[in-house]
């Protein structure tokens, strides 16, 4: 008996690398992109493992439930972290951001959620982003219920780590994610003591083994349906328009409010 999710021919490197170009153009970046084989929560916890440590002065931005992780996470590396937190009906302003770097001067790390699924407010991640550029913090955020709905412009903000999910506003799987890094990015983890290495939340295990190698040879066997799945979502947004898409969840969004 044959089924056609059974009998597939295998994932080649070559397509999952197709797979990952695509998603760059999604982005508009042409940062270094990798889609790890988890649910976002794999590189969300990979990235701040992977950069943060001992030595990182942190600004957590808290407007939901998931800066609260981010924050914990944090602190789980040894960071010195230090929360930015606003109600949950709010979003957090520039000025603040801008007010705790007067404030604190020594952030070199900023993590922020762009838009909340929780709540559904969005955090001016571009304004944001401007500000943190100007105290040269290496920059993470949080695109996973952002992307697809509105903009997410990791090269244009200044985004130095940019997670997204295909599950909400992309209308795809769960079960992979995938995250652009900028050099900056790479470099700070590529001093880090601490970063996981030979482990499923390694990012530097991926360039070494697949980015830098000319994504030529997987370094494990892939979620094969969940890629195809994602490549899948990926061209449904193609067909339609990035920007007809985040029209159409604009739309829906202000008729549930209403």
């Amino acid at each position: 008996m044959t089924h056609p999710f059974l009998d597939l021919a295998p994932l080649s490197a070559a397509r999952f690398a197709a797979i990952e170009d695509r998603v760059a153009r999604l982005l508009a970046t042409d940062q270094d992109v990798v889609i790890m084989q988890g649910e976002a929560l794999l590189p969300l916890e990979g990235a701040i493992r992977g950069t943060a440590g001992p030595g990182t002065t942190a600004l957590n931005v808290v407007t939901g439930p998931y800066g609260q992780t981010f924050g914990n996470w944090l602190r789980d590396c040894g960071a010195r972290v230090i929360d930015l937190a606003v109600p949950f009906h709010t979003a957090v302003t520039a000025d603040q951001v801008r007010d705790a770097f007067a404030e604190h001067p020594e952030i070199d790390f900023v993590s922020l959620v762009h838009a909340e699924a929780a709540t559904g407010n969005t955090n001016h991640a571009a304004e944001i982003g401007a500000v943190v550029r100007e105290h040269g913090a290496l920059f993470y955020l949080d695109a996973v219920a952002s992307i697809a709905a509105e903009p997410v412009l990791p090269n244009a903000w200044g985004v130095d780590l940019c997670v997204i999910g295909a599950q909400k506003a992309m209308g795809g799987p769960a079960g992979v994610s995938a995250i652009s890094v900028s050099g900056r990015a790479w470099q700070r983890m590529a001093a880090n003591p601490g970063a996981p290495r030979r482990s499923y939340l390694s990012l530097l295990d991926w360039k070494e083994r697949w980015t830098d190698g000319g994504r030529r040879v997987l370094p494990h066997a892939p979620a094969q349906l969940e890629m195809l799945a994602l490549e899948a979502c990926v061209e449904r947004i193609e067909r339609e328009g990035l920007e007809a898409v985040m029209a159409r969840h604009a739309a829906a969004a202000a008729a549930t409010r209403a």
